[in-house]
């Protein structure tokens, strides 16, 4: 196969791809590019900063194209649907990055609950605020309301029962047998009511944003709030306006509405932890992602 990789791939994998007889071509094209190259190409190994939409998979309707990876857990940046009318499989990697993911969520609680982000910023201009940043709170004994439950939403419940955490979890799917006296389904007004700190583990989610200031007016006042999911599942002017408000203690984000170029006054805010879209972005992680992309390359039959 000619494989067209246009985000970057785990160099081993695709060592161990150009052994087995692919050719393995990396280019990033900007999206006025992007369907013709296709053409081109067998199969196209993307991650977050290259988009497929229909005008590109229409651009490449009818050529050898035949296989779409996301190197990733969600697809929401491919048109999944006009791939498929065009004879176009799409695949992802939803276990590889599970981990990496869940514990970039944890240290962005660990963020907010003891102001390291801003408190190590002010440092950095040479400053010594010990009194402003030294009333921090501690995780254990807190509940953390998961919205989401599925392989990251899991991981990160495990680790917060570990730390001596309650978990109040929702989801439309519910795997009975991971209740236990510190774990339980609840409805997600329940879970936006009880919870001192929530975690947004969702895919991509159509139309109103999932969090919104009707579902933030329903939650603890001084609640933290972590996105590690979709930066459009959030709005984000409600979010800036709880947490100017101190409706929203904190919150920690590593995706945004609008990427590479985020909200400036969320990223200014001190009481935002930010990352730039990092939540795979282990050595560990990418390796798993490598090896499951290889996978899936390996089994693919047109």
């Amino acid at each position: 196969m000619r494989i067209l990789v246009t985000d970057g791939m785990d160099k081993a994998a695709m060592e161990t791809l150009r052994g087995q007889g692919h050719e393995i071509i990396e280019q990033f094209y900007e999206p006025d590019q992007l369907g013709a190259a296709l053409r081109e190409f067998d199969c196209a190994v993307i991650r977050s900063a290259t988009k497929i939409r229909a005008q590109q998979i229409q651009e490449a309707k009818g050529s050898r194209l035949k296989l779409l990876i996301r190197a990733g857990v969600g697809v929401d940046n491919i048109d999944v649907e006009a791939a498929q009318a065009a004879g176009i499989q799409v695949k992802n990697t939803p276990r590889a990055s599970s981990r990496a993911v869940a514990e970039l969520a944890m240290a962005h609680m660990f963020s907010c609950a003891r102001n390291i982000s801003i408190a190590g910023h002010t440092m950095r201009e040479g400053k010594w605020e010990k009194k402003a940043y030294s009333k921090g709170f501690e995780l254990c004994g807190k509940t953390l309301g998961v919205l989401g439950y599925g392989r990251i939403g899991q991981t990160i419940g495990a680790m917060a029962q570990a730390l001596g955490m309650q978990v109040l979890a929702y989801d439309i799917y519910q795997v009975d047998s991971l209740e236990c006296p510190t774990m339980h389904y609840v409805p997600m007004d329940e879970v936006l009511a009880k919870a001192d700190i929530i975690t947004l583990h969702t895919p991509a989610i159509e139309g109103k944003p999932f969090i919104n200031a009707e579902t933030i007016a329903k939650m603890k006042d001084g609640v933290v709030f972590i996105n590690t999911s979709r930066g459009n599942n959030v709005d984000e002017a409600a979010l800036l306006d709880a947490l100017n408000s101190g409706k929203v203690r904190a919150a920690g984000l590593d995706v945004y509405a609008t990427e590479p170029t985020p909200c400036p006054e969320l990223l200014a805010h001190p009481h935002v932890s930010c990352t730039p879209h990092i939540g795979a972005g282990t050595v560990e992680a990418q390796a798993r992602i490598g090896e499951e992309i290889v996978s899936i390359i390996s089994s693919f039959q047109v």
